[in-house]
Protein backbone atom coordinates (compact mmCIF):
# COMPACT_ATOMS: atom_id res chain seq x y z
CA UNK A 1 0.00 0.00 0.00
CA UNK A 2 1.52 3.39 -0.41
CA UNK A 3 2.96 5.06 1.73
CA UNK A 4 1.49 8.46 0.87
CA UNK A 5 -1.69 7.89 1.23
CA UNK A 6 -0.95 9.66 4.55
CA UNK A 7 -2.07 8.42 7.98
CA UNK A 8 -5.89 9.59 7.90
CA UNK A 9 -6.10 6.72 5.00
CA UNK A 10 -4.07 4.40 6.23
CA UNK A 11 -5.66 4.55 9.42
CA UNK A 12 -9.34 3.65 7.59
CA UNK A 13 -7.74 1.01 5.15
CA UNK A 14 -6.63 -0.91 8.34
CA UNK A 15 -9.66 -0.34 10.29
CA UNK A 16 -12.12 -1.84 7.49
CA UNK A 17 -9.31 -4.51 6.93
CA UNK A 18 -9.55 -6.03 10.75
CA UNK A 19 -13.36 -5.57 10.97
CA UNK A 20 -13.93 -7.70 7.47
CA UNK A 21 -11.36 -10.02 8.97
CA UNK A 22 -13.45 -10.50 12.19
CA UNK A 23 -16.68 -10.61 10.51
CA UNK A 24 -15.54 -13.46 7.99
CA UNK A 25 -14.39 -15.39 11.02
CA UNK A 26 -18.14 -15.02 12.43
CA UNK A 27 -16.90 -13.03 15.62
CA UNK A 28 -18.42 -10.34 17.88
CA UNK A 29 -15.98 -8.24 19.50
CA UNK A 30 -17.07 -9.85 22.62
CA UNK A 31 -15.38 -12.94 21.06
CA UNK A 32 -12.36 -11.44 20.22
CA UNK A 33 -12.12 -9.45 22.98
CA UNK A 34 -12.23 -12.68 25.45
CA UNK A 35 -10.05 -14.60 23.05
CA UNK A 36 -7.14 -12.42 23.74
CA UNK A 37 -8.18 -11.56 27.20
CA UNK A 38 -8.47 -7.78 26.32
CA UNK A 39 -11.57 -5.85 27.69
CA UNK A 40 -14.16 -5.29 24.87
CA UNK A 41 -13.79 -1.83 24.88
CA UNK A 42 -9.76 -2.00 23.53
CA UNK A 43 -11.00 -3.71 20.79
CA UNK A 44 -13.94 -1.19 20.09
CA UNK A 45 -11.60 1.98 20.04
CA UNK A 46 -8.81 0.03 17.68
CA UNK A 47 -12.13 -0.82 15.12
CA UNK A 48 -13.65 3.02 15.57
CA UNK A 49 -10.01 4.69 15.28
CA UNK A 50 -9.99 5.47 18.23
CA UNK A 51 -6.29 3.97 19.40
CA UNK A 52 -3.55 3.40 17.71
CA UNK A 53 -2.25 -0.46 17.52
CA UNK A 54 0.66 -2.01 18.22
CA UNK A 55 2.34 -4.45 16.46
CA UNK A 56 2.23 -7.27 18.74
CA UNK A 57 -1.80 -6.45 19.40
CA UNK A 58 -2.54 -6.47 15.23
CA UNK A 59 0.17 -9.60 15.22
CA UNK A 60 -2.26 -10.94 18.09
CA UNK A 61 -5.55 -9.86 16.07
CA UNK A 62 -4.11 -11.62 12.85
CA UNK A 63 -3.60 -14.79 14.57
CA UNK A 64 -7.22 -15.07 16.14
CA UNK A 65 -8.36 -14.57 12.16
CA UNK A 66 -6.30 -17.10 10.93
CA UNK A 67 -4.27 -14.61 8.77
CA UNK A 68 -0.69 -16.56 8.50
CA UNK A 69 0.37 -15.43 5.04
CA UNK A 70 3.90 -13.26 5.63
CA UNK A 71 2.75 -10.92 2.98
CA UNK A 72 -0.59 -10.52 4.44
CA UNK A 73 0.51 -9.96 7.48
CA UNK A 74 3.41 -7.58 6.26
CA UNK A 75 0.89 -5.58 4.71
CA UNK A 76 -1.09 -4.61 7.42
CA UNK A 77 1.76 -3.89 9.36
CA UNK A 78 2.74 -1.63 7.08
CA UNK A 79 -0.87 0.34 7.36
CA UNK A 80 -0.37 -0.20 10.99
CA UNK A 81 2.71 1.63 10.58
CA UNK A 82 1.43 4.26 8.40
CA UNK A 83 -1.55 5.04 10.33
CA UNK A 84 0.45 6.33 13.29
CA UNK A 85 2.51 8.49 11.17
CA UNK A 86 2.60 12.61 12.31
CA UNK A 87 0.70 14.01 9.72
CA UNK A 88 1.70 17.83 7.99
CA UNK A 89 -2.11 18.79 8.88
CA UNK A 90 -1.67 18.23 12.68
CA UNK A 91 0.59 21.30 12.85
CA UNK A 92 -2.79 23.29 12.58
CA UNK A 93 -4.69 21.02 15.39
CA UNK A 94 -6.64 23.34 17.40
CA UNK A 95 -6.70 26.09 14.75
CA UNK A 96 -9.02 24.47 12.34
CA UNK A 97 -12.06 22.33 12.85
CA UNK A 98 -11.64 18.16 13.16
CA UNK A 99 -14.01 17.32 10.60
CA UNK A 100 -11.93 19.70 8.04
CA UNK A 101 -8.67 18.29 9.02
CA UNK A 102 -10.03 14.52 8.59
CA UNK A 103 -11.20 16.13 4.95
CA UNK A 104 -8.07 17.41 4.41
CA UNK A 105 -6.24 13.66 5.80
CA UNK A 106 -9.18 12.15 3.47
CA UNK A 107 -8.17 14.10 -0.04
CA UNK A 108 -4.51 13.58 0.89
CA UNK A 109 -4.77 10.11 0.64
CA UNK A 110 -7.48 10.06 -2.26
CA UNK A 111 -6.98 8.74 -5.62
CA UNK A 112 -9.66 11.38 -7.39
CA UNK A 113 -11.35 14.06 -6.26
CA UNK A 114 -14.57 15.22 -7.59
CA UNK A 115 -15.37 19.03 -6.49
CA UNK A 116 -18.62 21.19 -7.43
CA UNK A 117 -18.33 24.95 -6.04
CA UNK A 118 -20.66 27.80 -6.81
CA UNK A 119 -19.04 30.91 -5.64
CA UNK A 120 -15.43 30.60 -5.00
CA UNK A 121 -12.28 28.87 -6.54
CA UNK A 122 -11.47 25.63 -4.78
CA UNK A 123 -8.87 26.00 -2.38
CA UNK A 124 -6.86 22.94 -4.14
CA UNK A 125 -7.29 25.75 -7.50
CA UNK A 126 -6.18 29.22 -5.30
CA UNK A 127 -3.47 31.13 -6.11
CA UNK A 128 -1.40 32.65 -2.91
CA UNK A 129 -3.25 36.04 -3.42
CA UNK A 130 -6.63 34.90 -4.15
CA UNK A 131 -6.87 33.22 -0.77
CA UNK A 132 -5.05 36.09 0.43
CA UNK A 133 -7.95 38.06 -0.40
CA UNK A 134 -10.40 35.87 1.01
CA UNK A 135 -8.69 36.14 4.22
CA UNK A 136 -8.94 40.02 5.00
CA UNK A 137 -11.87 39.23 6.44
CA UNK A 138 -10.73 37.40 9.07
CA UNK A 139 -10.08 39.25 12.59
CA UNK A 140 -6.86 38.29 13.05
CA UNK A 141 -3.56 38.76 10.82
CA UNK A 142 -2.26 35.26 12.49
CA UNK A 143 -5.43 33.82 11.44
CA UNK A 144 -5.31 35.11 7.94
CA UNK A 145 -1.92 33.81 7.34
CA UNK A 146 -2.79 30.42 8.89
CA UNK A 147 -5.51 30.27 6.50
CA UNK A 148 -3.41 31.31 3.47
CA UNK A 149 -0.45 28.77 4.30
CA UNK A 150 -2.64 25.84 4.69
CA UNK A 151 -4.18 26.28 1.36
CA UNK A 152 -1.15 26.25 -0.51
CA UNK A 153 0.37 23.90 1.23
CA UNK A 154 -2.63 21.39 0.76
CA UNK A 155 -1.21 22.01 -2.75
CA UNK A 156 2.21 21.34 -2.45
CA UNK A 157 1.72 18.53 -0.48
CA UNK A 158 -0.64 16.67 -2.81
CA UNK A 159 1.73 17.58 -5.95
CA UNK A 160 4.60 15.75 -3.59
CA UNK A 161 2.57 12.19 -4.21
CA UNK A 162 4.23 9.23 -5.86
CA UNK A 163 0.68 8.75 -7.88
CA UNK A 164 -0.96 12.27 -7.60
CA UNK A 165 -4.76 11.55 -7.48
CA UNK A 166 -7.48 12.60 -10.51
CA UNK A 167 -8.73 15.82 -9.75
CA UNK A 168 -12.21 16.83 -11.47
CA UNK A 169 -13.61 20.28 -11.06
CA UNK A 170 -16.70 21.33 -11.33
CA UNK A 171 -17.66 25.30 -11.25
CA UNK A 172 -20.47 27.22 -11.42
CA UNK A 173 -20.03 30.22 -14.10
CA UNK A 174 -20.58 32.65 -10.83
CA UNK A 175 -17.07 31.55 -9.32
CA UNK A 176 -15.21 32.88 -12.37
CA UNK A 177 -17.17 35.78 -13.21
CA UNK A 178 -16.82 37.44 -9.35
CA UNK A 179 -14.22 40.40 -9.84
CA UNK A 180 -11.87 39.17 -6.65
CA UNK A 181 -9.47 41.39 -5.41
CA UNK A 182 -10.96 44.25 -7.86
CA UNK A 183 -10.52 47.05 -4.88
CA UNK A 184 -6.94 45.81 -4.44
CA UNK A 185 -5.09 44.70 -7.70
CA UNK A 186 -7.72 44.22 -10.72
CA UNK A 187 -4.98 41.31 -12.14
CA UNK A 188 -5.59 38.93 -9.42
CA UNK A 189 -8.52 37.11 -10.71
CA UNK A 190 -7.55 37.41 -14.34
CA UNK A 191 -3.93 35.83 -13.34
CA UNK A 192 -6.24 33.26 -10.97
CA UNK A 193 -8.34 32.54 -14.03
CA UNK A 194 -5.40 31.88 -16.58
CA UNK A 195 -3.67 29.35 -13.81
CA UNK A 196 -6.93 27.14 -14.12
CA UNK A 197 -6.92 27.27 -17.37
CA UNK A 198 -3.08 26.47 -18.01
CA UNK A 199 -3.16 23.39 -15.19
CA UNK A 200 -6.42 22.42 -17.00
CA UNK A 201 -4.92 22.24 -20.50
CA UNK A 202 -1.37 21.02 -19.10
CA UNK A 203 -1.98 18.37 -16.74
CA UNK A 204 -3.88 15.30 -17.91
CA UNK A 205 -4.85 14.41 -14.34
CA UNK A 206 -6.80 17.34 -13.71
CA UNK A 207 -9.94 18.95 -15.61
CA UNK A 208 -12.25 21.29 -15.23
CA UNK A 209 -15.47 22.03 -16.18
CA UNK A 210 -17.98 25.47 -15.94
CA UNK A 211 -21.65 25.44 -15.44
CA UNK A 212 -22.54 28.36 -17.81
CA UNK A 213 -25.54 30.75 -16.57
CA UNK A 214 -27.45 29.36 -19.75
CA UNK A 215 -27.76 26.39 -18.08
CA UNK A 216 -30.68 28.15 -15.49
CA UNK A 217 -30.91 26.30 -11.97
CA UNK A 218 -29.02 23.09 -11.28
CA UNK A 219 -28.36 20.74 -8.21
CA UNK A 220 -25.23 22.54 -7.13
CA UNK A 221 -27.28 26.09 -5.95
CA UNK A 222 -27.83 24.15 -2.90
CA UNK A 223 -23.90 24.44 -2.00
CA UNK A 224 -20.07 23.41 -2.87
CA UNK A 225 -19.25 19.60 -1.91
CA UNK A 226 -16.47 16.97 -2.41
CA UNK A 227 -16.69 13.18 -3.25
CA UNK A 228 -13.47 11.43 -2.28
CA UNK A 229 -12.45 8.18 -4.17
CA UNK A 230 -9.78 5.92 -3.07
CA UNK A 231 -7.61 2.83 -3.74
CA UNK A 232 -7.55 -0.04 -1.31
CA UNK A 233 -11.26 -0.85 -0.82
CA UNK A 234 -12.16 2.09 1.22
CA UNK A 235 -15.86 3.36 0.44
CA UNK A 236 -16.22 7.14 -0.96
CA UNK A 237 -16.23 9.87 1.47
CA UNK A 238 -18.24 12.98 1.17
CA UNK A 239 -17.93 16.71 2.26
CA UNK A 240 -20.14 18.77 2.12
CA UNK A 241 -19.27 22.84 2.98
CA UNK A 242 -21.11 24.80 5.28
CA UNK A 243 -20.89 28.29 3.47
CA UNK A 244 -23.95 29.21 5.76
CA UNK A 245 -23.71 26.52 8.78
CA UNK A 246 -21.38 23.94 10.14
CA UNK A 247 -19.89 21.72 7.04
CA UNK A 248 -19.83 17.64 7.22
CA UNK A 249 -17.89 14.96 7.00
CA UNK A 250 -19.63 11.88 5.67
CA UNK A 251 -17.87 8.60 5.63
CA UNK A 252 -19.60 4.85 5.18
CA UNK A 253 -22.78 3.26 4.20
CA UNK A 254 -24.51 6.81 4.36
CA UNK A 255 -26.77 6.99 1.39
CA UNK A 256 -25.72 11.21 0.91
CA UNK A 257 -22.45 9.88 -0.41
CA UNK A 258 -24.38 7.98 -3.01
CA UNK A 259 -26.27 10.64 -4.03
CA UNK A 260 -23.78 13.33 -3.89
CA UNK A 261 -21.76 11.07 -6.05
CA UNK A 262 -24.74 10.97 -8.61
CA UNK A 263 -25.19 14.57 -7.85
CA UNK A 264 -21.55 15.28 -9.70
CA UNK A 265 -22.65 13.26 -12.40
CA UNK A 266 -25.76 15.10 -13.06
CA UNK A 267 -23.74 18.69 -12.84
CA UNK A 268 -21.42 17.05 -15.38
CA UNK A 269 -24.46 17.16 -18.30
CA UNK A 270 -25.02 20.94 -17.28
CA UNK A 271 -21.32 21.74 -18.02
CA UNK A 272 -19.75 22.95 -20.50
CA UNK A 273 -17.03 20.64 -22.51
CA UNK A 274 -13.47 21.01 -21.04
CA UNK A 275 -12.43 22.72 -23.77
CA UNK A 276 -15.00 24.88 -24.15
CA UNK A 277 -14.72 25.38 -20.12
CA UNK A 278 -11.01 26.67 -20.79
CA UNK A 279 -11.72 28.77 -23.67
CA UNK A 280 -14.18 30.61 -21.63
CA UNK A 281 -12.08 30.99 -18.68
CA UNK A 282 -9.85 32.82 -20.85
CA UNK A 283 -12.11 34.34 -22.49
CA UNK A 284 -13.63 35.87 -18.88
CA UNK A 285 -9.47 36.73 -17.78
CA UNK A 286 -9.18 39.21 -20.56
CA UNK A 287 -12.40 40.89 -20.07
CA UNK A 288 -11.34 41.60 -16.88
CA UNK A 289 -8.08 43.02 -17.89
CA UNK A 290 -9.50 45.66 -20.12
Amino acid sequence: MASDQGPIVQSALLRGELVRLRKEKGMTQEQVARALEWSPSKLIRVEGGKNAITRTDLQALLLTYDVTSESKQERMQELARGARESAWWSTYKGEVSDDFLNFVGYAAGASYIRHFHNSIVPGLLQTREYAEVFSTGLVSQIIRARNVRMRIQRQEELAKREVPPKQHYILDEAVIRRHVGIKTDPAIMPRQLTRIADEAEQKDDMTVRVIPFSAGAHLGVYGPFTVLEFEGGLGDVLYMEGMTGPSSLITGDDQRVADYRDNFEVLLDEALSPEKSVQLLRETAEEMMT
